[in-house]
């Protein structure tokens, strides 16, 4: 079983390490969505991959419990913001990447206008000036859920909340 202290790893490596064309994808979704290294990406494949095995394993099962599970995994994505509540298996099996990178607090940061771009958001995050619901938060991977995504504001005790702040006249020309 193994040490529970023990860190795992979260990600798999892809197979095949020098194909031109997963690199390129990979290196267009570093740059749009201010990642630090292509393990970022890797750990949100192997979430999605792992949402679609699961939906795959349901329709194996027999439809009085595959229902059930079916119902809780797509409660499950619902609460997450990856899929509306009248999804279907189908939709879990058309899942990317960029669905669930479009879910992460530095994204939705500077989606929100509280930053001018994705690595000042990266910054203002791990530096501590975000907050969710007012808590702080220092982990620019953080998967927002869909509930939280209207009490994302800078933190109450950081500079940035202040409205005279520069930060927002950079970000917001008037």
């Amino acid at each position: 079983m193994g040490d529970p202290r023990k860190i795992r790893k979260k990600y798999r490596t892809p197979r095949h390490p020098w194909q031109k064309d997963r690199l390129d994808s990979e290196l267009r979704l570093l740059g749009r969505y201010g990642l630090r290294n292509k393990r970022e990406i890797w750990k949100m494949k192997t979430k999605i991959d792992k949402f679609r095995s699961t939906a795959k394993s349901l329709l194996a099962l027999e439809a009085k419990e595959a229902a059930i599970k079916q119902k809780e995994m797509m409660s499950k994505l619902n609460r997450l913001g990856l899929l509306p509540e009248t999804a279907t298996l189908d939709d879990v099996l058309s899942l990317t990447v960029e669905d669930i990178l479009e879910r992460r607090l530095q994204t939705l940061v500077v989606r929100k206008g509280l930053a001018s771009t994705m690595h000042q958001a990266r910054q203002l995050i791990t530096h501590g000036h975000i907050a969710i619901g007012g808590v702080r938060v220092t982990s620019p991977s953080h998967i927002v859920l869909r509930k939280e995504e209207d009490e994302i504001i800078y933190a109450p005790r950081s500079p940035f909340a202040n409205p005279d702040h520069p930060i927002h006249k950079s970000i917001t020309p008037e």
